[in-house]
């Protein structure tokens, strides 16, 4: 049976590519930071703002004696704090998601200036732009026809540094025929590269299929 940080620590390190995968634009501009010191860890989340802050939307709590995931809120009118608890981490990634988009439609919500809204398609992308030399095309890494699911990378140059670039997408096909789009762009110098090959290769036995995991 799985011990009470166990899970913790297991909801806490996949959460991250949870969110990342269903939310560009979370992806683009969610962080996340974990207490694990506090008599209750929890899980906190945030944006930066223009003033280089952090803008706090969402506090997950984690309830060692009982094993379980909540979040808190209070009702101004009845004076009154209630506490939702979250059984899975489905219920987790939806309630945390919800919340940033509520952020995100609040009006006093100011992206900072490393983003810029792109109203006609609503989505978040880099101003800064960079010149990369792909040396591949996309390849797909793993597919998954029944959940509509397509992960790919590939490799290019960064022209300016010369340092190398691997993206991966994730394609995500949603019950309403919608297509979603996840990028994430991993830069890394010459040096590092035989490193990270290395201790990839020396811990595949240690990785689990994602086939396990849906």
């Amino acid at each position: 049976m799985t011990t009470t940080i166990e899970w913790f620590d297991r909801v806490s390190g996949e959460l991250q590519d949870h969110l990342t995968s269903i939310c560009e634009k979370y992806d683009q501009a969610g962080h996340m930071s974990i207490d694990k010191a506090a008599k209750h860890p929890r899980i906190e989340f945030f944006v930066e703002t223009e003033d280089n802050d952090r803008d706090y939307f969402c506090a997950l709590f984690f309830d060692p004696y009982n094993n379980e995931f909540y979040m808190e809120s209070y009702d101004l009118d009845l004076d009154l704090s209630s506490k939702t608890i979250l059984e899975d981490i489905e219920d987790i990634v939806d309630a945390v998601h919800d919340s940033f988009h509520d952020y995100l439609n609040d009006d006093d919500f100011e992206m900072s200036e490393e983003y810029v809204l792109d109203n006609e398609e609503d989505d978040y992308s880099l101003i800064d732009e960079v010149d990369v030399e792909w040396e591949t095309p996309e390849v797909t890494a793993y597919i998954d026809e029944d959940e509509d699911i397509e992960i790919t990378y590939k490799f290019g140059v960064l022209q300016e540094t010369g340092d190398g670039i691997l993206q991966r997408v994730n394609r995500v096909r949603t019950t309403d025929d919608e297509l979603i789009k996840d990028e994430f762009n991993f830069v890394f110098s010459k040096e590092e590269a035989g490193t990270i090959i290395a201790l990839i290769a020396s811990h595949m036995n240690s990785l689990e299929s994602l086939d396990n995991q849906l």
